[in-house]
């Protein structure tokens, strides 16, 4: 029977006893991180499918809407409502056509709808301080009725 030198009691079979529990551990706490880094990622591709369809949504209604109608960013913003308002721009081309909404009606062309970058996204893990601004986002549509007497409906 073995003794330890420090213990009047035997010493068991224990060897490597403490490599195994580290494995364990660590599988498990890498398995963890990857789920929670799959769920940030997906969550980041989310958001940026959301801009962008942010974006699609604002053109489809800047088109039948008139010049600068106050529905097109707030459907812009049922779809996204984390967006700012101020990073929000919609251009009318071709330049300078949009000055009255008569005038849009018969001169614009194409209508631009942009999300400005710089809107961040931050991590909702615990204890990580990650973040991820997104890039700009724009969708031009061509000109189709500019008269906000269409667009009740959209």
């Amino acid at each position: 029977m073995n003794i330890h030198p420090f213990h009047s009691r035997p010493v068991r079979r224990q060897h490597g006893a403490a490599t195994v529990e580290f494995a364990l551990v660590a599988a498990f706490g890498g398995f963890m991180i990857a789920l929670f880094a799959a769920i940030e990622t997906g969550r980041v591709l989310f958001m940026m499918n959301s801009a962008n369809e942010a974006t699609e949504l604002g053109a489809r209604v800047a088109v039948v809407c008139d010049a600068n109608d106050a529905r097109i960013k707030q459907r812009m913003q049922q779809i996204m409502p984390s967006i700012d308002p101020a990073k929000i721009s919609i251009t009318y081309g071709p330049a300078g056509c949009a000055a009255s909404a008569q005038v849009a009606r018969e001169t614009c062309d194409t209508v631009t709808v942009s999300i400005a970058s710089g809107m961040k996204v931050d991590a909702i893990i615990p204890f990580v301080n990650f973040g991820f601004d997104m890039p700009a986002f724009a969708t031009t549509k061509p000109r189709e009725a500019m008269d906000s007497s269409m667009c009740a409906g959209t």
